[in-house]
């Protein structure tokens, strides 16, 4: 009898970012600088403890500091024709946009400690990047409204 081989195959949980804080457009971290670039335009920034999330109008950009990885620094730069399909979930204080890559690699981004102006800025940041992900120009009132931090409920 031939000998038999057991394979188990490795698939990487998935991916997820808990951000618990959105941070103003000029607080970026200056090593975050050097990942955005003269023709973007920065949509937002967002924070976990020594974590933060870049999202502009042509990417997302990942910065994980965990010291899981010996003290290294991974970060992940993910441009939007990468994502096939996305979905945003909204909790009473929390958000999770769910991503999967084109690669099928699942992607989660957690946002917690929501108030109503944090989901009005999420829910307008949801709007733009699903724009670039399906192909279509980010509409100039939605790029407006986030890059000049407004999020106030428009009464109609």
């Amino acid at each position: 009898m031939g000998d038999s081989m057991a394979y188990i195959r490795y698939k990487e949980v998935t991916k997820h970012f808990n951000f618990t804080k959105a941070l103003d457009l000029s607080e970026i971290p200056s090593y975050a600088k050097d990942y955005v670039y003269d023709d973007e335009t920065l949509l937002a920034v967002y924070k976990v403890g020594k974590d933060h999330g870049l999202i502009t109008d042509k990417k997302m950009v990942l910065f994980d500091n965990s010291l899981s990885f010996g003290g290294r620094k991974e970060v992940t730069t993910i441009p939007y024709h990468a994502v096939s399909a996305h979905s945003i979930i909204f909790r009473s204080t929390a958000a999770e946009i769910y991503l999967l890559l084109e690669t099928g690699n699942p992607l989660l981004l957690k946002f917690v400690s929501m108030r109503d102006a944090d989901k009005v800025r999420l829910r307008l940041l949801y709007n733009a990047m699903s724009a670039r992900i399906c192909n279509q120009e980010i509409p100039k009132s939605i790029v407006k409204r986030l890059t000049l931090n407004d999020f106030e409920f428009k009464k109609k």
